[in-house]
């Protein structure tokens, strides 16, 4: 009879399993490839919301957050992603305008952040500041801003991201463009001799520099804590450009379309607290948009000074223009 009833209690518990297993929800998170990289944030992040999300996190890697959004549009309202990470403030009209996404109903008030975030629709995710790098063994002198390094000799090279592709490339263009206004086509102009590539992808144009084949690269004003911290490399530095420098701020926002909004709004909203930002500095190479104290490594640069900005609906309606005159004066 014992042995009856365990039989039985067995077959109960095989049966439930699956049926456990199914009642679980998957977070689908469309994210550019090196944030979901083992060696980047989404492996972190997946581990820390699963442990109180009672729920499957998901990371679906494309080539770029640019390739993300694009990605979505394409799916439409047919979607398997409940979120998309990785877009940034220059991007977030665009996505906005798609109408694909969900306000988020989130307060976000305790933010260490370059502006108040009052974005209804997204969440901020973490922040930088697009910077030229240059390893100080061999530049010794290194420009201090765009009008110097367009007076270097044609010699000095420079690796950049193309900003049809990459945000970092769209974040020159805004960053030049706001450091210029009207003037902007001549500084593309002065730079065009010291282009050695206009790559599709950070990696590829950063992989170039750190190779030998350009002296400087877009990057940010983090880069060289990665350096110092993970290779023991301290001889990276920023160059200090006297314009002021371009934020970036990389977003995260739910879509209208999941199955499982709320939980997706409560990812964003589990995103900034402190344990979530905690997993950001040495994974993605960015700053938390939460204060963090001593979890942020002393290697980290102090925020600059002078920080320009451009207005989203400036951006939206203007971007494509700035980019088409950007890449005219360059060819």
């Amino acid at each position: 009879m014992l042995r009856t009833t365990l039989f039985a209690l067995a077959a109960l518990l095989a049966l439930a399993a699956p049926a456990a297993a199914e009642d679980k929800p998957t977070l689908t998170i469309y994210t550019y490839d090196a944030f979901a990289a083992d060696y980047g944030p989404g492996p972190g992040l997946k581990a820390g919301f699963e442990k109180i999300c009672g729920c499957t996190v998901n990371f679906v890697a494309t080539d770029s957050s640019i390739g993300a959004l694009r990605r979505v549009q394409l799916e439409g309202a047919s979607t398997k992603a409940d979120i998309v990470l990785g877009l940034d403030t220059s991007l977030a009209g665009e996505a906005r305008n798609t109408g694909l996404f969900a306000a988020h109903g989130l307060t976000f008030d305790k933010l260490s952040l370059p502006a108040p975030w009052t974005d209804p629709d997204f969440a901020p995710v973490d922040f930088g500041y697009f910077a030229f790098v240059y390893d100080k063994t061999k530049v010794k002198t290194p420009p201090t801003s765009f009008t110097e390094l367009a007076a270097e000799p044609q010699s000095f090279k420079i690796a950049l991201e193309d900003p049809r592709s990459d945000t970092p490339g769209l974040g020159l263009v805004l960053w030049i463009k706001a450091a210029y206004g009207d003037k902007a086509p001549a500084i593309w102009a002065g730079l065009k001799p010291h282009i050695v590539t206009m790559a599709q992808s950070w990696d590829e144009a950063y992989g170039l520099f750190l190779k030998g084949n350009a002296d400087m690269a877009l990057s940010y004003t983090t880069s060289p804590a990665y350096h110092a911290i993970e290779e023991k490399k301290p001889q990276y530095a920023y160059a200090q450009f006297t314009e002021g420098f371009y934020p970036q701020v990389e977003i995260a926002g739910a879509l209208k379309s999941s199955p499982h909004l709320d939980l997706a709004k409560k990812f964003l909203a589990w995103l900034v607290t402190p344990d979530a930002q905690g997993v950001i500095p040495t994974t993605n190479w960015m700053y938390p948009v939460t204060a963090i104290g001593s979890a942020l490594p002393p290697e980290f640069p102090a925020k600059p000074a002078k920080v320009l900005s451009l207005d989203e609906a400036t951006i939206t309606a203007n971007k494509q223009a700035w980019i088409d005159e950007a890449l005219a004066a360059i060819r």
